[in-house]
């Protein structure tokens, strides 16, 4: 890749390279740990997928041939060291490739459900974004912390300027709870151990370096 994009490319092979290592030290603590056995209510009773109908999608949604799918956690500090990765690569594939999200909230963070909480009741004003960005970006402010930040983020987006009753009813209502779960139980059904976790039109991707990312996904869309 040439010009602007071998710009971004190396950009991202150094944000990369900080992901990798903020990954390989937080799945060697304590935030991967196996979470409790899912309940009959949670997705994981049922056939696990990678993507479903209702999953979300990062601005352009492309033409779907080529999808990269993430399953993340708004506390783990790797998903955050990966988030500027993963935004480069939105800009490199502008319309070629479809960015998917799904929670995987771990049961080492004591604020991951409530931060999923957030980010789909702001999807519900169509502003997930919005919120996932900022949650992204001011991680280190709420992270790690076990009191509840619950207000915080209802701080954040009364700032953002959402509708305040509709935010806190979808906060309140167990469905958007159970979309959380949703998600969630689908990570535990694939056998997936900790976040950030990548799959590409169906398979596994491994974050090995930029290079080796951009190459995967440049065979997929010459080979759809």
């Amino acid at each position: 890749m040439r010009g602007r994009t071998g710009t971004v490319v190396t950009v991202i092979g150094i944000l990369l390279v900080s992901a990798l290592v903020s990954l390989a030290l937080i799945r060697g603590g304590t935030t991967s740990e196996p979470s409790a056995a899912p309940t009959a209510t949670t997705a994981a009773a049922m056939e696990p997928q990678i993507v479903r109908a209702n999953s979300h999608v990062l601005g352009d949604p492309a033409d779907g041939r080529v999808t990269l799918v993430e399953f993340l956690d708004f506390e783990c500090e790797a998903c955050a060291a990966a988030f500027p990765f993963v935004e480069g690569l939105r800009e490199i594939y502008a319309g070629k490739v479809r960015f998917v999200i799904r929670y995987f909230p771990l049961p080492g963070h004591a604020n991951a459900v409530n931060a999923a909480l957030a980010v789909e009741a702001a999807a519900q004003q169509g502003r997930l974004e919005d919120m996932y960005t900022i949650l992204y970006r001011s991680q280190a402010e709420w992270g790690e912390k076990q009191e509840s930040q619950a207000e915080l983020f209802r701080g954040i987006a009364e700032e953002l300027g959402f509708d305040m009753e509709a935010y806190d009813a979808a906060i309140a209502d167990p469905a958007t709870a159970a979309r959380v779960e949703l998600d969630r139980g689908d990570a535990e059904g694939l056998g997936l151990q900790g976040t950030p976790s990548f799959f590409l039109n169906g398979e596994p991707l491994e974050l090995t370096s930029a290079e080796d990312v951009t190459a995967a996904i440049d065979a997929a869309l010459a080979a759809s």
